[in-house]
């Protein structure tokens, strides 16, 4: 199989979200402690295959939805 962009782009677009994520609920949760980035690590470690599961169930799901919001809001003119 031939990886297209289909296959990349939600790897990495969770991968942002996670890394961002985590990195701001570990600070909200605990602050900024000595062995912050060990535990924000931690976190983003599990955090990101799980987001990236997600985002292959999301995506295409957010795509009907937003062709319907549009089709509606267009009047059906599309």
């Amino acid at each position: 199989m031939r990886l297209k962009p289909k296959h990349i782009q939600p790897v990495i677009m969770s991968g942002i979200m996670a890394g961002l994520m985590t990195a701001f609920v570990t600070w909200l949760n605990l602050g900024f402690p000595a062995n912050y980035f060990s535990l924000w690590g931690h976190a983003f470690v599990i955090a990101w295959p799980l987001a990236s599961c997600a985002a292959f169930v999301a995506i295409p799901v957010s795509v009907k939805v937003s062709s319907k919001i549009l089709a509606v809001l267009d009047g059906g003119k599309s």
